[in-house]
C-alpha cells in the first residue's frame, strides 16, 4: 500500500510540474513563434508584392 502511494504523489507531483511547464513556458514561447512567424511572413509578402495600399 505504501508503495502505491508514493507512487500516487510521485504521478500527482510530475503532473504539476507537467502543467506549470506547459502554461509558463511552453505556450508562452509558442504563442512568440507564431506571432514573430506571422510578422516575418508578412514583412517578407511586402519586399515581394509591395506595401499595403489601395492602389
Amino acid at each position: 500500500m505504501n508503495n502505491r502511494t508514493s507512487t500516487s504523489t510521485a504521478s500527482r507531483s510530475r503532473e504539476w510540474l507537467s502543467l506549470l511547464f506547459i502554461t509558463l513556458v511552453f505556450f508562452p514561447l509558442l504563442s512568440v513563434v507564431f506571432v514573430g512567424g506571422y510578422g516575418f511572413v508578412v514583412w517578407m509578402l511586402q519586399l515581394v508584392f509591395g506595401p499595403p495600399g489601395h492602389g
